[in-house]
């Protein structure tokens, strides 16, 4: 399975951005039995985790700073995965990295969950 994070760009505080995240794999059944999720790094720090979503959508959670404001969903037929970022604040920026489950079993939440890792999205956010 190949992931490829898009979507990403500058804006202000308190804009909105959707982020897009395109999976690529030769059995697209194997996808749609995946949960996925979002993780970011900013300069410096560790990279951490900010939302996933179980293999039929019927599952998300999220990071206590970006909930209420961040939307995961997940398009299987699409082999998609996006993620709408709403209200950016400057403590949002960072690069933003899609994940795949594959077929391991776990919280959302946890990065050992996830073996599929797609190259960041840069999301800046700047007055």
């Amino acid at each position: 399975v190949q992931l490829q994070a898009s979507g990403g760009g500058l804006v202000q505080p308190g804009d909105s951005l959707r982020i897009s995240c395109a999976a690529s794999s030769a059995s697209g059944d194997a996808f749609n039995g995946f949960a996925m999720g979002w993780f970011r790094q900013a300069p410096g720090k560790d990279r951490e985790f900010v939302a996933g979503i179980s293999w039929n959508g019927g599952t998300t959670y999220y990071r206590d700073t970006v909930r209420g404001r961040f939307v995961i969903s997940k398009d299987n037929a699409k082999q998609a995965l996006y993620l709408e970022l709403n209200r950016l604040n400057l403590d949002d920026s960072a690069i933003y990295f899609c994940a795949a489950s594959g077929p391991r079993m776990g919280p959302l939440n946890s990065r050992s969950l996830y073996i599929y890792w797609g190259q960041g999205t840069q999301v800046t956010v700047s007055s």
